[in-house]
């Protein structure tokens, strides 16, 4: 009887101890993660408010992406396409978009995660913004139609954390503001 007892004696607080350490120790982390989120979400709004603010008289004249100069998202169901046109280091109009200075080869496409955006959206340099701070995004050409629920999701929360960070949004294709 008592070899029976000792077992579960030891089991029942092995048990307790383990539950007042995973509540005390998650608590601290999970206040110290927001903590985190919100010092990291600061700093990037603070390097995107370096850009100026947008003038619409510049912008939504643009309704192609070849011709669109900042930086465009496309959005697909598992992740975001950046594109950005970093800015020409040669500043004299001689030979500009021509054979030695083709544009296309100024063109950068990186793939990110949503949870990523505001650290990649901040990481751009200010020369690669001359609309001033707005953003043009489009849907995925010939995405599935089992994986546009997701691309609307995704649509869905860039937008949110674009705006979050004080971006516009600019839908190229409607020419809507969003």
């Amino acid at each position: 009887m008592k070899l029976c007892r000792l077992p579960q004696a030891c089991l029942l607080s092995a048990l307790l101890g383990g539950l007042m350490l995973v509540l005390c120790g998650c608590r601290p982390a999970t206040v110290q993660n927001a903590q985190q989120a919100q010092a990291r979400l600061q700093m990037e709004r603070e390097e995107i408010e370096q850009i100026p603010p947008p003038a619409k008289s510049t912008f939504m004249t643009v309704h192609r992406f070849d011709s669109w100069q900042n930086p465009v998202l496309t959005i697909e169901p598992s992740m975001l396409e950046l594109h950005v046109l970093l800015s020409d280091a040669n500043t004299t109009s001689i030979g500009a978009g021509g054979m030695f200075r083709p544009v296309n080869a100024r063109r950068q496409e990186v793939a990110i995660r949503i949870s990523s955006l505001g650290e990649a959206m901040s990481s751009i340099p200010r020369s690669c913004w001359p609309y001033g701070r707005v953003v043009a995004v489009e849907e995925a050409h010939n995405t599935p139609a089992g994986a546009e629920p997701a691309v609307r999701r995704n649509m869905e929360l860039a937008i949110s954390k674009l705006n979050d960070l004080g971006f516009v949004v600019y839908d190229l294709s409607s020419g809507k503001i969003q």
